[in-house]
């Protein structure tokens, strides 16, 4: 059985004018447990609507999520969420960031100080448990929002775009310290990114979707070994015709758009 299915999810947003624009149209895709799925799409395609709409954080206008066979409802499933923005309480520690989720759900104390202990061992933040988030680098942020996310023993850690706003050298770092995490925890990632290295050198499986309303073009199983090396003839070949399918998608979108 899956670990999650989502089943013909379709969303539409309107305007003050109440002129609709389909965003999502028909998707539907399963993840395995302790599966690492990529999404790759055209800037704007829905990737943040469709990770939102199975968090829980936005409902679809028909389809549905389901996780472990039962149909996901209001307060019933758990999604850890990474945003594409920072998202760090300025005001606490590191610590008190990891912890913050355990205390809304009312965690024994004593509990709560050996899961944030075990977190913030496994992300190598033990020297910094302490400094506030301006007191920390992008990288260090990025990992405490992961183990945060991660602390609460979520079914499904979902992640949009979080390296992006980081130079490639802390990005290569990240990749490989989120791909040890997600070994050692047995997680199961879906993982939206605009980066096609970055999606193939992490991944068992990559999505693509089309331009809005989107769709599935073409997923790919990506049959490598891990550790990968990123600049391999196998990881460039998957990267050349990944690139080639969204080169289409993009200049569909440019044609439509009369440039």
């Amino acid at each position: 059985m899956p670990k999650l299915s989502v089943r013909n999810l379709r969303k539409s947003y309107f305007n003050d004018d109440m002129e609709e624009t389909k965003v999502l149209d028909g998707i539907s895709f399963d993840v395995q447990d302790r599966e690492f799925l990529s999404i790759l799409g055209p800037s704007g395609c829905g990737k943040t609507t469709l990770l939102k709409i199975i968090a829980g954080l936005l409902q679809p206008d028909s389809g549905e999520v389901v996780f472990d066979g039962a149909r996901a409802s209001g307060g019933r499933h758990r999604v850890g969420f990474i945003f594409q923005q920072e998202s760090l309480f300025p005001w606490r520690t590191v610590r008190k960031n990891i912890e913050f989720g355990l205390e809304a759900e009312h965690y024994d104390p004593a509990e709560r100080q050996m899961l944030v202990d075990r977190m913030v061992d496994l992300v190598g933040m033990k020297e910094f448990e302490n400094n506030l988030p301006h007191e920390i680098s992008g990288g260090q942020a990025r990992k405490t929002e992961m183990a945060r996310s991660l602390v609460t023993s979520p079914d499904i850690l979902v992640s949009d775009e979080c390296f992006s706003n980081l130079d490639s050298q802390t990005r290569n770092y990240l990749q490989e310290e989120f791909l040890r995490i997600w070994q050692e925890t047995g997680s199961t990632i879906i993982f939206v990114s605009h980066n096609v290295d970055e999606a193939v050198f992490m991944s068992d499986r990559v999505i693509l979707l089309s331009n809005i309303p989107a769709h599935i073009i073409n997923e790919f199983v990506i049959s490598l070994p891990r550790p990968r090396d990123r600049t391999s003839t196998d990881c460039l070949s998957y990267r050349a015709e990944i690139l080639d399918l969204l080169r289409v998608e993009q200049e569909k979108a440019m044609h439509l758009r009369g440039t």
